[in-house]
């Protein structure tokens, strides 16, 4: 979100407006635009593509045949458990009314459990006199919940108990998720306070999700026969299904970050179109000087890697500057993938580091040079680049170690209550068979 969140609840209004009691107190009492309460409607269903089928068929053709299914009954089944608890006490954590404006109300909010506090008449909004339904603001955020957790199991998959996965989202989900949201986009926050720019969630999402994969991962370990044996992906078609899914989802991901059908919304649609369009040539020209041929492999990767640079910058870039962001974070997330992860021997799966955690940190710090007027950006100037780039890298770290510490915490309270690894029988035969008593394939 690029803007402070006006929720019509009251309570939220009174904290973050009350030097303002009148426009609070007129905007609880305003009517949902129809057009912008159609549009975020789209946007949270186009959210949700992203994850059921996209995520889970993007990852499930990256592993092998033997556990496909178990990798998309965990994305279904984390996105559901992040959905159910978004509800019960995640969405007051992270937009309800601020406790206080001390030092806890930079982490986490407070509110009502089950909504408890939300009609069909509340709103939601932004500092314009516009309002959506707070019911649909409730539920476009949740989508984010639901798919950021997905994302991090991309390093965990094929060794990982289906049990882990779902005490670990639990706790992650509460510990690491909901308080960065926090953190970056309600107004009580630090990192809002602190004037970082993250349009659709480059920290909140994507840095969050690569660094956790990453420290679940090494927790984890390597799979059996990581790296001696190949381990190619089963069904690259799939795959490709997957990333198209993804980037049609997206726009409402990006373009739906704006909460309103506007000028902004349309910036945010044209940067996720160019950006993603540059990020997966350059990767598959990465590909080819590095003495390769271009593949359909990276050319999917390259276009989730754009995807995930542009969402901190979408409306907060000119086209041109998404054009180079995009293409600088492929190129970064092609080495990263092809020689620092097997120089360094830890196993990201399926890349969540390497692209969603690294890309994220490309574009969240590359956000703060696009920003910029003399670049084309909406910045009005106010803020030079290098003040802008310096609050950027400052975000990018408080996130990185937030999720890195909430990681380990999380991984190993699943430890406690469940185990991690499944046996080595299991992981042999397969999770599909092992973990669901199902195959994919016949």
């Amino acid at each position: 979100m690029n803007r402070k969140i006006l929720c019509g609840a009251g309570a939220l209004t009174a904290s973050l407006f009350a030097a303002v009691p009148a426009w609070a107190e007129e905007a609880a009492a305003a009517v949902p635009n129809p057009g912008n309460n159609a549009w975020m409607m789209t946007s949270t269903v186009l959210v949700l593509l992203m994850i059921l089928p996209g995520l889970a068929l993007f990852y499930g053709g990256l592993t092998r045949s033997k556990n496909m299914l178990s990798t998309m009954t965990q994305i279904g089944a984390v996105a559901a458990l992040a959905m159910l608890i978004w509800v019960m006490y995640g969405y007051s954590m992270a937009f309800g009314p601020v406790t206080s404006e001390g030092f806890i109300g930079n982490f986490v909010s407070s509110g009502s459990l089950f909504l408890s506090s939300v009609t069909p008449d509340t709103t939601a909004a932004t500092f314009s006199d516009e309002v959506i339904s707070e019911y649909v603001f409730v539920c476009f955020q949740m989508t984010f919940a639901a798919i950021t957790v997905a994302l991090v199991l991309g390093a965990t998959v094929e060794r990982i108990k289906f049990s882990a996965v779902m005490a670990f989202a639990a706790v992650w989900l509460t510990i690491v998720y909901f308080p960065i949201a926090h953190m970056v986009w309600a107004g009580g926050g630090l990192l809002f306070k602190l004037g970082a720019l993250d349009f659709a969630g480059g920290t909140v999402v994507h840095i969050n999700a690569g660094i956790s994969a990453l420290v679940a991962a090494m927790i984890l370990g390597k799979r059996t026969g990581y790296p001696s044996e190949p381990m190619p992906p089963h069904s690259l078609t799939l795959t490709m299904v997957g990333t198209g899914l993804l980037w049609v989802g997206w726009f409402g991901f990006n373009a739906g970050s704006e909460l309103e059908a506007d000028g902004t919304a349309g910036l945010a649609m044209i940067n996720t179109f160019v950006a993603t369009a540059s990020a997966g040539l350059f990767w598959m020209l990465a590909e080819r000087f590095s003495g390769h041929k271009g593949s359909a492999l990276g050319f999917c990767s390259g276009i989730v890697a754009g995807l995930v640079a542009v969402t901190p910058a979408a409306g907060n870039s000119g086209p041109f500057g998404a054009i180079v962001l995009g293409a600088i974070a492929s190129i970064v997330c092609f080495i990263f993938v092809s020689k620092i992860k097997p120089a360094f021997g830890y196993d990201d799966s399926l890349d969540a580091f390497g692209v969603h955690g690294v890309g994220g940190i490309v574009g969240a710090i590359g956000t703060g040079v696009v920003y910029s007027p003399l670049l084309g950006g909406p910045g009005d100037g106010s803020v030079g680049i290098g003040a802008q780039v310096w609050i950027q890298i400052q975000a990018v770290m408080v996130s990185i170690v937030w999720a890195g510490v909430g990681t380990v915490i999380a991984i190993f309270i699943a430890k406690m209550i469940t185990g991690l690894r499944v046996t080595p029988e299991v992981e042999q035969e397969g999770l599909d068979i092992g973990e669901h008593g199902e195959r994919a394939y016949n």
